[in-house]
């Protein structure tokens, strides 16, 4: 291949046929039920398990596991992992999923398991709202076993610390494990029995959507090699840090109360210092960790998903589990990004295969064994990404530009596992504006819509974005903003990715049912316009980018005002509206006519005595 030929293979790359707005997908019999009276307590877990007889017919037919829930589930077969779900939908409605079973299954007795993380928690991530699973096992179109009635028992997962803080702002609790090596039993085994089982009561009926978008990709990666070790000893920090995620809980910020906590590891994690560091590049040994030992496992690239590690617990004690995308002086500093990056088990002797429920990003995990005994035999990461980018394919002469390609998908993949998200770590919030660029990657590396089409059906169907002002949209969706903070430039971006994707995909028909929506907005801003067409002190988070520009936004800010006449005309288009269309004219003559002076334009003008004054920023 000559050195200057770059080939771009885009494989199946059509865009999708027009679809239905809002379809729905529906149960043969499953009932939605949750522990009994429980569906609102904040980080509730509970575990629900079926054991399924088939046939050797059944069985090689194998059949699907149907569900959704609220919050999140991780499903298995048998003690394997089968899945994790569901894909994010909007407020009052959830996306089905259907896990097939073929190859999976046996004749006999068969164990379906479902561990679901009930947060009733605000966050950026996924929403606050009552707990459920709704879930049916189908084969041979024969329902096999379905919640609503005797065939799933449900347990409360004590084994998870229910009273433990945020990961973060933006997203619920962490995880604090409290585990025997039988504590899992009831994952595969079908004589153990349920002592603990508790009664459920059927919910309120739930609006189902389908699940639209790929499958993920969970293929387990392992650790490449341990990178350091050493010896962690006490101190007493002179200062905490105290994220706001611990310290601000309240109506606008749900969680346990500092107070109320069962533990706080982002506290007693301060009180641990690296006392010694070893670098070390090892591949395949035996890590033993005796009391304050450490150890730094590399996974070789910046990965997204749930981390791993299979150990034997040969005193009990506590194990840590740190994590981030780069090590600092040589260590992995878990708060970089002010959030709680630890996974904390507390472990009775005895072997281990553990797995995080939540999906982190990481490259760098720090083991450390705070007063136990442990042995870490090996460590991974089951991935949560993007099935489809497989489809797309780079090769250049120059294999900096395939690393560049390869790192892009990487990228790309670990952030539009269900809707589009700006980081797949400390928010994976679907931010607009964010999401008209990932559009367009997602379009040459997979070749389709469907995540952008789940993303735009999100800010569709819900009766309304309480508490933000009538008409306004989230600055990210699904989420929750009880705090009444919004982007009002980025809810303009999400008319300007309304037009690009109608041209992607051909769906004029979600692009007619957002019409209203669309409207409404612009109905939000015309009390912001003055006397020159101009909008004036827009409220809330004006946010034009990441720079000094951002210092200048207030009282008309020019750069809004260009973003406006651009949306403006962007609805002019879709709807056939000739008078948007001239709005959108001569509202950039004003800004020409104010704001040019000379080869830039101003940032913004003030108002003084009444009347405008340009100021002479030009970021």
């Amino acid at each position: 291949m000559p050195a200057t030929l770059a080939m771009f293979m885009l494989l199946g790359l059509m865009p999708m046929g027009a679809a239905p707005a809002a379809e729905t997908a529906e149960f043969n019999a499953a009932k939605p039920v949750w522990i009994e009276g429980r569906e609102t307590e904040i980080n509730l877990n509970a575990g629900f398990r079926a054991l399924v007889k088939m046939d050797a017919e059944q069985a090689a037919a194998g059949g699907v596991l149907r569900l959704t829930a609220s919050t999140l589930y991780r499903c298995f077969i048998n003690g394997e992992f089968l899945g994790y779900g569901p894909a994010r939908g909007p407020q009052g409605h959830f996306r089905v999923d259907e896990w097939p079973l073929a190859g999976k299954v046996r004749a006999g007795v068969n164990v379906v398991a479902v561990e679901v993380a009930g947060y009733n928690t605000n966050s950026y991530y996924v929403q606050d709202q009552p707990s459920f699973l709704q879930a049916e096992v189908v084969s041979g179109g024969k329902v096999l076993a379905a919640t609503g009635g005797a065939d799933f028992q449900a347990r409360v997962m004590t084994e998870r610390a229910q009273k433990v803080q945020r990961y973060s702002f933006q997203r619920p609790q962490i995880e604090v494990w409290r585990l025997n090596p039988d504590t899992d039993n009831w994952l595969a085994d079908p004589a153990a029995t349920l002592p603990d089982a508790v009664p459920c009561a059927e919910t309120a009926p739930k609006e189902l959507l389908p699940r639209h978008v790929p499958y993920p990709d969970f293929a387990v990666v392992p650790a490449v090699k341990t990178v350091a070790w050493g010896v962690m000893t006490a101190q007493e920090p002179k200062k905490f840090w105290k994220d706001r995620s611990l310290v601000n809980i309240g109506p606008e910020l749900k969680g346990y109360p500092e107070k109320e906590l069962e533990l706080i590891p982002s506290m007693d994690l301060q009180r641990l210092r690296t006392e010694q560091i070893e670098a070390k590049d090892a591949e395949g040994v035996v890590l033993r960790l005796d009391r304050g030992g450490f150890a730094i496992v590399d996974l070789g690239a910046n990965l997204s998903g749930f981390p791993q590690v299979r150990i034997n617990c040969t005193k009990p004690g506590r194990l840590y589990v740190l994590f981030d995308e780069a090590l600092t002086g040589g260590d992995v500093d878990w708060k970089r990004l002010g959030c709680v990056n630890a996974l904390t088990y507390d472990l009775a002797e005895g072997g281990y295969a553990l797995e995080a429920f939540e999906a982190h990003t990481m490259r760098y995990m720090k083991f450390i064994a705070v007063d136990g005994g442990i042995e870490i035999l090996s460590s991974g990461m089951r991935l949560y990404q993007n099935e489809d980018t497989k489809r797309a394919a780079f090769e250049a002469a120059d294999p900096r530009l395939n690393e560049l390609f390869t790192a892009a998908r990487s990228t790309f993949a670990q952030n539009a596992v269900d809707v589009f998200m700006d980081c797949p770590h400390r928010q994976r919030a679907g931010w607009l504006c964010d999401s008209f660029f990932t559009a367009r990657t997602a379009m040459a590396l997979s070749g389709d819509t469907r995540v952008e089409r789940n993303f735009l059906e999100n800010f569709l169907l819900p009766k309304s974005f309480d508490p933000l002002p009538e008409g306004m949209l989230p600055m990210c969706y699904p989420a929750d903003h009880y705090d009444g903070v919004f982007i009002p430039n980025w809810a303009m971006w999400f008319v300007l990715e309304l037009e690009e994707y109608l041209d992607r995909s051909g769906d004029r028909a979600l692009v007619d049912a957002l019409q209203p929506r669309v409207m409404a907005l612009l109905d939000y801003f015309k009390p912001f316009e003055n006397g020159d067409g101009l909008l004036e002190k827009l409220e809330s988070w004006v946010f034009v980018e990441w720079s000094a520009a951002n210092n200048f936004v207030q009282d008309v800010n020019y750069p809004s005002n260009m973003l406006y006449a651009g949306m403006l005309d962007t609805a002019a288009r879709l709807y056939g509206r000739e008078d948007l269309k001239e709005k959108a004219a001569a509202l950039r003559e004003t800004i020409r006519k104010q704001a040019l002076k000379g080869a830039f334009f101003s940032d913004n003008a003030l108002r003084k005595g009444g009347a405008l004054e340009v100021t002479d920023n030009t970021t």
